[in-house]
């Protein structure tokens, strides 16, 4: 059986590392101009790191915007922490670059979004994405996953 280039884990990889440097640019010299975040994550991924109360309100996913309020970002190669104000109320999180299903910057219209291949095999039979993200899986990779570009039109202004 003859090897094949995979693709598919090879964006994945470069995806997260565009992220990782935009996260270390940003953490060394500031958000410029108009740029800000919604970055979208698994709040079930066994890295991620958040408090009981957040991950009680959003058992599946999570949009958390980097914008103006946020301080201490810390960025390392497998994910980033940064505090964020929820309300008046700080919160440190870890968001580990696996569980992120999308990361958007609207003010200049770029998007990406992960799928799993159980996304991919569910819109075999379903056009609509589902809306809480992929099921258990057994292995030790967890589930794969793809980037590609997400349509910013959910995260416009109306």
């Amino acid at each position: 059986m003859s090897r094949g280039i995979d693709y598919g884990n090879l964006m994945h990889r470069a995806m997260r590392g565009l992220i990782n440097d935009v996260l270390l640019d940003v953490a060394e010299r500031g958000l410029p101009g108009e740029h800000h975040f919604f970055i979208t994550f698994d709040t079930q991924h066994p890295d991620v790191e958040l408090a009981d109360w957040l991950s009680d309100r959003y058992p599946g996913e999570m949009t958390v915007v980097v914008q103006h309020r946020f301080d201490d970002l810390d960025v390392t190669p497998d994910g980033f922490a940064v505090t964020l104000s929820f309300g008046e109320a700080p919160e440190r999180l870890y968001i580990p670059y696996d569980s992120i299903r999308t990361f958007v910057d609207p003010s200049v219209e770029f998007g990406l979004r992960f799928e799993t291949h159980e996304d991919e095999e569910d819109d075999e039979d379903d056009p609509t994405p589902p809306d809480d993200g992929p099921g258990s899986h057994d292995g030790d990779d967890g589930p794969r996953q793809d980037a590609e570009v997400v349509r910013l039109d959910a995260f416009r202004k109306t």
